[in-house]
């Protein structure tokens, strides 16, 4: 069995890369290409080891890897300048070795005797290889890891299946087929992260959502053309226009891209794809997931949306430089909206790797803090300091403290005051019983477009 990483296992930046495995129903909607391109972009810092076409009730008999290996092959075509802003870039024919099929039916029509597919077995390989963990991000159906689950439960003994089965970590957007369902009841271990019920009140579609209150310019059609889609070369030019919504399935991977915010293995603690808690969720007979798929009842706990109070900071034009805004938003969308602009922020540097050179481009700063676990009493004072953060580019840099009081025990605000300087004193609250308390950084840079890098502070506070 895997044991539970420690807190520095779940942020280090500098640990072996997450193993992913997509499964996409990639032509049932112009996102999974969006998304995929996207991912690609990140395969220095994320270990993909499978791109594998499956179907969903969007798609139902048909599956379209010819798809993947087209974008694939404009991948190979920006390779050559991505690799100088980072040699870890694979290559796109390394790439194309990992595209599988599953089977060309629909969800549980797949599963069962004889029904293995290069994907299934794929699956089972990777959790025989390597004893890391295997993030598998659901873009369509689920129908291939159920057959591989199924497989592993027919052929292996008790002990060896329960120690697979360990390792798999399951991102799915929302239920897109019947054997979501099914893999919760049938294998209630699995590590399994997903949306309940309508697709409306998902914390993944919060990635397009328009929200009244805030600039939502960094996922409008136009900030996308100028962006990514014209002027930037091959594949920024492959990326399709939004038909449906943009990206819809990005979320269930952005938590893996090692930025100092990201903790996966911890859903709680929020992070680029969103916050999640371990529960059964409530089942609203009212409501109603995607055309033929059952909704119904969870037997398990899952993690599932959960829900931010965020006030957003606005720009000061004089005095301190950012001050907080007059509106709070509440909700589970929030938990994954307030990191927006950073990501598609990223997203628009990284598409400027694919065509500019290391001295024209931007860069992310590197985010530093002194310390980054602490132990105080309560009442106590500390001090935070990341004056040793720096650009790769020479950029000026702006700092952002904020407590994060939904990821850890303690619930009320914990005022940083100025939460814009380098280093911070803060004073830790009056305590009945030992808390915790999340405190995360923003290191953003002065360049274009402006890059953010983060880090986690994780506060144990001890009572008297």
């Amino acid at each position: 069995m895997i044991g539970s990483p420690n807190y520095a296992e779940l942020t280090a930046q500098d640990a072996p890369p997450h193993r992913l495995l997509v499964l996409t129903d990639i032509e049932a909607d112009p996102d999974d290409t969006q998304s995929l391109i996207r991912l690609l972009l990140y395969a220095n810092e994320i270990e993909i080891v499978g791109l594998v076409a499956t179907t969903s009730t969007w798609l139902r008999d048909t599956i379209r890897p010819e798809s993947i290996e087209k974008i694939l092959a404009t991948y190979a075509e920006v390779h050559p300048n991505l690799v100088k802003h980072d040699p870890a870039y694979p290559t796109a024919e390394s790439l194309r070795a990992k595209v599988y099929r599953g089977l060309p039916v629909y969800g549980m029509m797949g599963v069962g005797e004889g029904k293995d597919s290069e994907g299934s077995d794929r699956i089972i390989e990777l959790l025989e290889e390597d004893d890391r963990p295997l993030w598998v991000s659901v873009w369509g159906g689920i129908n291939t890891l159920a057959q591989a689950l199924y497989t592993i439960d027919q052929t292996r003994s008790k002990e060896e299946a329960a120690r697979l089965i360990s390792k798999l970590r399951v991102y799915t957007i929302s239920d897109q087929d019947d054997s979501g369902p099914w893999i919760r009841k049938e294998f209630p271990d699995v590590f399994y992260v997903f949306s309940y019920g309508d697709y409306g009140r998902a914390t993944w579609i919060a990635i397009n959502n328009v929200i009244d209150g805030i600039d939502n310019t960094t996922i409008s059609n136009a900030w996308l053309s100028e962006h990514i889609q014209q002027g930037h070369g091959p594949l920024g030019a492959a990326y399709p226009d939004v038909a449906w919504g943009m990206e819809g399935d990005t979320p269930a991977w952005l938590s893996l891209i090692p930025n100092g915010l990201n903790a996966p293995e911890r859903p709680d603690w929020g992070g680029w794809g969103g916050r999640y808690e371990s529960y059964v969720p409530e089942f609203d007979a009212s409501e109603k997931g995607a055309p033929g798929v059952p909704y119904t009842a969870e037997t398990r706990p899952v993690w599932t949306d959960a829900s931010d109070a965020y006030t957003p900071y606005v720009k000061s034009e004089y005095g301190r430089s950012v001050k907080r805004g007059e509106e709070t938003f509440e909700g589970s969308k929030v938990t994954l909206w307030r990191w927006r602009d950073d990501f598609q922020n990223d997203f628009a540097a990284r598409m400027d790797w694919t065509t500019q050179s290391v001295a024209d481009a931007n860069h992310a700063p590197t985010a530093v803090c002194h310390p980054e676990e602490l132990t105080v009493r309560s009442g106590e004072g500390f001090r935070l300091d990341a004056a040793a953060s720096t650009d790769p580019d020479g950029d000026h840099l702006t700092y952002s403290w904020q407590h994060y009081p939904e990821a850890g025990s303690y619930a009320e605000t914990i005022d940083i005051t100025p939460e814009n300087s380098a280093s911070v004193w803060v004073t830790a609250p009056e305590v009945e019983q030992e808390e915790t308390a999340h405190f995360i950084l923003k290191v953003t840079d002065h360049g274009a477009p402006a890059l953010t890098s983060y880090r986690r502070v994780v506060v144990t506070i001890l009572a008297e």
